[in-house]
């Protein structure tokens, strides 16, 4: 069965940008009898707040949509995430990193030997260090050389149009262009978003991810998370990003396109369909769903 997924961070209001990713997701679903579910992406402690959780849930009620229950919070399971941490940690892939940011722009300005990195890779400054030197507030990253000589082929299928079709995964552009990529966070014993995702995704059985093309490079890193972890490799859908009046993304902070807003001005969900260029959906395929909340 098609299951696809929305997974906003509860770090500030929904904007157009959302609705649109959320209406696709859940449109798709629609079409193949599918499975839509929310999901709360709330490790980040400092900046989730439980008021913007609940005008998620409000927003994406108004917009029409329902999900199963009850919704799967990420802040619930860290003892999930940990664990495959130190799963890989086990094989020797993780290893505990102190550098601050001062740390790794003086390194990149060193002369590098090899093939150069991309602007902002880390350099691989504690790649040397073991597990048992980790201290109180070192993050943990991966060593991606050596995941990678652990993993057999791996391909991407992505079916969003810009870029559809069947990808290998180049080797030589993960270690060059993402480098070792933090998993475990420095500040508390919380998960990267790029392995909670990996790990969420297949205890909710998840077929299609459905997001935006600004996520598409990531979602490499997230196929070698999953063949190391011996987890399924869903289905990508990439979509278009909804842009301001000067073409940048939105973010959170453009308040002017916050769905609330639009929702205190009289807009309605088929309004907001129109200004991100959505097809009316059919009555039927929203009426034969309760809709329900947390």
């Amino acid at each position: 069965m098609f299951r696809t997924r929305f997974a906003p961070s509860p770090t500030g209001p929904l904007h157009l940008g959302h609705s649109y990713s959320a209406l696709l997701a859940y449109d798709m679903a629609q079409a193949e009898h599918g499975q839509f579910l929310l999901r709360i992406e709330d490790t980040d402690t400092a900046r989730a707040r439980d008021h913007w959780e609940a005008q998620i849930y409000d927003d994406l009620y108004w917009l029409g949509l329902s999900w199963e229950t009850p919704v799967l919070r990420q802040s619930e399971h860290l003892e999930r995430y940990n664990a495959s941490l130190m799963q890989m940690a086990d094989r020797g892939l993780i290893y505990p990193c102190s550098c601050r940011r001062s740390d790794i722009r003086t390194a990149l300005s060193a002369p590098q030997e090899g093939a150069p990195l991309a602007p902002g890779v880390y350099p691989g400054t504690c790649r040397g260090r073991g597990m048992d030197s980790r201290q109180p507030g070192d993050a943990l990253r991966l060593d991606m050389a050596k995941a990678l000589q652990q993993v057999p082929e791996m391909r991407l299928i992505e079916t969003g149009l810009k870029h559809a079709g069947t990808h290998m995964v180049n080797p030589a552009q993960l270690i060059n262009e993402i480098g070792d990529p933090v998993l475990g966070r420095k500040e508390i014993e919380t998960p990267s978003y790029v392995l909670a995702a990996v790990i969420d995704d297949a205890v909710q059985e998840i077929t299609h991810v459905v997001r935006g093309e600004d996520l598409y490079q990531t979602s490499f890193l997230q196929v070698l998370l999953q063949h190391l972890l011996d987890l399924p490799t869903p289905i990508y859908h990439h979509h278009r990003l909804i842009r301001d009046d000067a073409g940048k993304r939105l973010a959170k902070r453009d308040d002017s396109k916050a769905i609330a807003r639009y929702r205190k001005e009289g807009a309605t969900p088929s309004d907001l369909r129109v200004l991100v260029g959505l097809p009316q959906p059919l009555a039927s395929s929203y009426q034969k769903h309760d809709r329900r909340r947390p």
